[in-house]
């Protein structure tokens, strides 16, 4: 498996901004919720896929990365578009929750132990329809190989990759690129 991920980095470097683009494109997403902002990389490639019609909702823990992702959005052309929640990010879904808003588009890749909880507040608040995608689901090739030494969230990712295939309210399935990404269609 770390052979088969080395291989698809060296060969495809360029293809986990692609992929991100191209989903939201296929989605039709106009109204995205990103948890984890960093440095705004992943914003970018999101807001690419939905144009200027689209908003971004991004979740950060920190202030800091959240004033430099808004910054390279910016420089990307769309500032205006997306709007940052700091602190940490299952209370910021419990206000989107109360608030009562939806979204067509979700991207996880934050803290890992949460993932789970994650994904059960986007469910809460997709529309019929809506696509989830999560980030590192592989945990660097240990999900699947039981030889390899354990990473610090290889039984984390084993139980979520689980969890997303075995949901009854989503169709799932996981890309081998990268580190994995699992994308999930919430079912109407």
């Amino acid at each position: 498996m770390k052979q088969m991920n080395s291989y698809i980095d060296s060969v495809f470097s360029n293809e986990d901004d692609l992929l991100e683009e191209v989903v939201s494109s296929i989605s039709g997403a106009k109204h995205v919720l990103e948890i984890g902002a960093l440095g705004g990389y992943s914003g970018i490639c999101l807001a690419r896929g939905f144009g200027k019609e689209g908003t971004l909702t991004s979740l950060e823990l920190k202030k800091e990365y959240a004033e430099l992702a808004h910054s390279n959005l910016t420089k990307a052309g769309f500032g205006d578009q997306v709007t940052y929640m700091t602190g940490a990010a299952l209370q910021s879904l419990e206000q989107l929750v109360k608030s009562d808003k939806r979204f067509d588009f979700f991207f996880i890749d934050a803290d890992k132990g949460n993932y789970e909880q994650y994904l059960t507040h986007c469910i809460e608040l997709a529309k019929p329809g809506a696509v989830i995608v999560a980030d590192n689901v592989l945990a660097g090739g240990s999900v699947a190989d039981q030889k390899a030494a354990p990473r610090r969230h290889t039984e984390v990712m084993r139980t979520f990759n689980k969890t997303v295939a075995q949901h009854p309210q989503l169709e799932s399935l996981l890309i081998p690129i990268g580190d994995g990404m699992t994308v999930s269609k919430v079912k109407k």
